[in-house]
């Protein structure tokens, strides 16, 4: 069955689209690109919208594993989860390409904007309009909460690990690594696979 017609059925269905397992390196440098140049605001938005609901690269669980391995290490998430991307799609090659089509747009028009900032920037309108993007990121960022929650949250216990998180991080200023390993730890007590379980899958 071609590419067209999986896609096609699952439609039909309500499945999600079959996930893509290679892409040309150039495919995943100017996708990449394209999501450096419009990713204003905050990038987890774009990355989804990219990644998962156009191309179809990944699915919405290895979108949340990425980004929570990319929390936990060093660095940017955008790049950390564009190497792990750019890995699965093309190998070391495809990690480099997706590094450089997302860090190079905001690199040229940083430094462009940064001239203009430093001419214009005590501006009224330039002050107001940086107000405006601020909010509309995050409006963009709840908005990928809410789509990943669908699919990550499957009980009320995952609500819980959510609003200890959000405790830790900003009420009590623990660390981002710190948090996410102290919370993976109780994660797997917590999901590990019952006795009962077990006795059931052997049957």
């Amino acid at each position: 069955m071609s590419n067209a017609a999986l896609k096609a059925s699952s439609r039909a269905i309500g499945t999600a689209t079959p996930v893509v397992t290679r892409a040309s390196i150039r495919q995943i440098f100017l996708e990449f690109l394209i999501i450096g140049a419009t990713s204003f605001g905050g990038v987890v938005p774009y990355l989804r919208a990219s990644l998962v609901t156009k191309r179809g690269w990944i699915d919405d669980k290895e979108f949340v594993e990425m980004l929570s391995i990319s929390q936990s290490l060093p660095g940017l998430n955008a790049t950390n989860v564009a190497i792990q991307v750019g890995d699965k799609l093309g190998g070391a090659l495809g990690s480099f390409a997706a590094v450089i089509g997302i860090c190079l747009p905001g690199a040229v028009l940083m430094y462009i904007v940064g001239l203009f900032y430093r001419a214009h920037g005590d501006h009224i309108w330039i002050t107001a309009a940086l107000k405006g993007v601020a909010a509309a990121a995050v409006g963009l960022i709840l908005s990928t909460v809410v789509s990943m929650s669908k699919k990550s949250l499957s009980n009320k216990f995952d609500f819980v690990f959510v609003a200890l998180t959000v405790i830790a991080v900003n009420r009590l200023h623990i660390s981002v690594p710190s948090t996410l390993i102290g919370l993976g730890i109780l994660a797997i007590l917590f999901h590990r696979p019952r006795k009962h379980e077990k006795g059931s899958e052997s049957r």
